[in-house]
């Protein structure tokens, strides 16, 4: 499929963001804490919670926020102002975890909460403006693209940030703590520099109709969506399926790291695990995309869940680097693809003037999740000291989101929307 200039832009604030995702969710951040906490005394277990709670604090801010956010978007000419706004949040707050002094590690945190309120609130509008560059039957093609070219954007990040890492700090300009500061800086420029076609030219194309007071004709909106929710049945029931095995998506994306270091694994194997990740995602995430044109959306999300729980239930057994490679590998077949999908079936099933809004409600369900994954990870581990049992035990998210997916065909042949 040809994309035109606007579908491009959109691609491109996915591989812009996709160097925070990397570098500081992922890659860095979790080792530069736990290295941080661990000076302070903080013991391993212990600070693996910690980042997990971190994650889920910072994510119930948004979720509170995301409809009526959403329903405000929708209003004419309003959906690029408020990614501007998040996005920004996001790249100050990023920059910001570079002037950190090292034995902060309380500051750290509640920095890192503050970027991760901008990344998941332009994430938002980001996914909701899919309706406005791509029609129901590119809406594959376009997430999916959006995606892979995210992974394969975090991999040339990642790559300048194991340069240094590789170097020694650049033959010894940084140090050990200097590299992680690098790489935030590098996170947040690259997100500004590849993000800003789409903050200075992003168009909207559905609204609803311009009234005087937004804010209230906002929360009538949002009522009014709640109300006639049986008219909809077919995008509630997907939201609950969605809330149920995207909690488990995020959550080992989140904990990987964390999880790899209570192994023994070093942290420059971790990074190399996670280079092939994002390299494998790339290809990956197209491909799904290509198995939902022959097959159908529906099939391939099915096909996601179901490796994702295999890779839960697996992690029971993770003792060694070889494990962990295995696994690693799983989970770049299919993260990409798993999202991406979701992401273009729900902007298939919704109205497209109010797609912010329903955007807010897809949104606000995941990052509930997003709150409960960590939280089972983070509580599992305390109980048992050991954090593979704690992913395990994420298990039953995809379970759960697996059974309520499989009842959609049923519903969408007895309601419509």
């Amino acid at each position: 499929m040809k994309f035109n200039k606007q579908q491009w832009q959109w691609i491109f604030y996915d591989w812009a963001n996709s160097g925070y995702g990397i570098l500081v969710v992922t890659a860095v951040l979790p080792v530069y804490f736990k290295a941080i906490a661990s000076e302070n005394g903080i013991s391993a277990t212990n600070s693996t919670a910690l980042w997990g709670y971190a994650n889920s604090f910072g994510t119930l801010i948004v979720s509170l926020m995301a409809p009526l956010l959403g329903a405000l978007a929708d209003y004419p000419n309003s959906k690029r102002r408020w990614l501007n706004l998040f996005t920004w949040v996001g790249i100050v707050m990023t920059f910001a975890l570079a002037v950190i002094p090292v034995n902060q590690w309380a500051a750290l945190l509640i920095i890192y909460v503050l970027s991760v309120i901008g990344y998941s609130g332009g994430n938002l509008f980001y996914d909701s403006f899919l309706t406005d560059v791509a029609d129901n039957q590119q809406m594959d093609a376009v997430s999916t693209t959006g995606y892979g070219m995210g992974y394969l954007g975090g991999v040339l990040a990642f790559t300048i940030f194991l340069g240094a890492q590789l170097t020694g700090g650049f033959n010894g300009l940084l140090s050990s703590y200097g590299i992680a500061k690098f790489s935030f800086i590098l996170a947040a420029a690259w997100w500004l520099i590849f993000a800003w076609p789409l903050l200075r030219h992003g168009h909207q194309y559905h609204n609803v109709q311009a009234v005087t007071d937004p804010v209230v004709d906002s929360f009538k909106r949002l009522g009014r969506t709640l109300y006639h929710v049986k008219q909809h049945r077919k995008i509630f029931w997907f939201l609950v399926a969605y809330f149920f095995y995207i909690d488990g998506v995020d959550t080992i994306f989140t904990m990987a790291t964390a999880i790899g270091k209570d192994l023994g694994i070093e942290t420059t194997m971790l990074m190399l695990v996670l280079l092939m990740v994002q390299l494998i995602a790339f290809p990956c995430s197209i491909l799904y995309g290509w198995l939902a044109q022959k097959t159908s959306n529906r099939l391939a999300i099915l096909v996601g869940i179901i490796i994702y729980l295999f890779i839960c239930l697996d992690a029971l057994r993770l003792k060694s680097l070889a494990d962990f490679w295995i696994l690693a590998i799983l989970v770049g077949t299919s993260q990409g693809g798993l999202q991406a999908l979701s992401r273009s079936y729900f902007g298939q099933l919704i109205p497209k003037d109010s797609s912010s809004e329903f955007f807010g409600f897809y949104n606000i369900l995941g990052k509930f999740s997003a709150i409960l994954g960590p939280v089972i990870v983070g509580f599992v581990t305390q109980l048992t000291n050991k954090s593979t049992v704690g992913a395990a035990s994420l298990s039953i998210l995809f379970l759960i989101g697996l059974i309520i997916f499989l009842m959609l065909p049923r519903l969408t042949q007895e309601t419509s929307d």
